[in-house]
């Protein structure tokens, strides 16, 4: 592709080259005028604007019709060529098909959001968009604007909010909190009492040195602490260690109704009020209308939705 001089073309104001194409359809300022909607005036200071610059008549009248001179007839061709394809470059609509769309998408996610998410999200991508690639990690609050600044995330599914300006967000969903357990290993009944659910043992994930885990900073709200034994930055080992020890374990409801009853696992409601942020998606301000990425972010709205749907449905039977 031949480079493009910047500067030189900066000190030439291209609105020039309409006002050209339009004397040469028109061959009247009169009525090149009206095209443009400017006054006859105006037009006539534009075209000796262009007879200066490009040191040539260019339109020569000859009774009541201006005939372009062959300076002007060279240029013709190649300015409205221009014309057109700036035309079409700007209206154009970035065609986006699910179905032959070919790109690489980087997701990140806090917390259980990602076992939530992706085993859905890839089975509806396999569906309706074979040639999207997923990559998939962990995004901690505190670094995920800066990896959708690189540009290494495309899009982030977890407890984040936008940072003004810069990103753009949608909210998902209020988290809440269940208790499980398994009724053969534990000799509680649902819903547990709170002095059980204080004193039996639990294990929890934590993605830090915490033995209170992902819900640290909520029991130090409310001056509770939980008798933990264990902790597992992995939902599932969580959820096997509770289908084969006496313990309980806290976790996402949405986490809970999903996974389980898949481990045998009873759910009860928490007996503490403790409060989570909600989940909702980031994504970079210059992806907001991006094809691919509001398709792709419709389509993990409704994935959440519906999986909700299905294990509350899964668990009521």
């Amino acid at each position: 592709m031949q480079s493009i001089d910047h500067f030189d073309l900066r000190s030439f104001d291209l609105n020039l080259l309409v006002a050209f194409d339009a004397l040469m359809q028109e061959r009247s300022v009169t009525r090149a005028a009206a095209r443009l909607k400017v006054g006859q005036p105006a037009m006539s200071h534009t075209l000796s604007t262009l007879r200066v610059l490009l040191q040539d008549e260019l339109f020569v009248r000859i009774g009541t019709v201006m005939q372009p001179t062959p300076r002007a007839a060279a240029l013709a061709g190649p300015v409205r060529a221009a014309l057109a394809q700036m035309q079409t470059a700007l209206h154009a609509t970035p065609a986006f098909d699910p179905a032959t769309e070919q790109r690489t998408i980087r997701l990140g996610f806090s917390s259980e959001v990602e076992l939530l998410l992706i085993p859905e999200l890839t089975a509806a991508l396999r569906r309706a968009a074979p040639g999207l690639r997923l990559i998939s990690q962990p995004a901690e609050r505190d670094q995920v604007h800066r990896l959708l600044d690189e540009g290494a995330l495309d899009l982030a599914v977890g407890c984040f909010e936008a940072e003004v300006q810069r990103h753009k967000s949608q909210f998902l969903f209020e988290q809440a909190l269940s208790c499980v357990f398994n009724p053969n290993q534990v000799p509680v009944k649902a819903p547990i009492a709170l002095t059980d659910y204080l004193a039996l043992p639990q294990v929890l994930v934590t993605f830090t040195n915490s033995l209170q885990g992902c819900f640290a900073a909520a029991l130090d709200e409310i001056g509770t602490e939980l008798n933990v034994v264990a902790a597992s930055s992995e939902f599932l080992s969580v959820l096997a260690t509770v289908a084969a020890s006496p313990v309980i374990t806290t976790i996402p409801a949405r986490m809970a109704r999903l996974y389980g009853p898949r481990f045998g696992l009873t759910l009860s409601p928490v007996p503490l009020k403790l409060r989570m942020p909600a989940v909702s998606m980031v994504w970079p301000l210059q992806l907001d209308r991006d094809a691919a990425s509001v398709w792709l972010r419709t389509l993990v709205a409704e994935i959440l939705h519906t999986t909700e749907r299905t294990a509350c449905r899964a668990v009521a039977g």
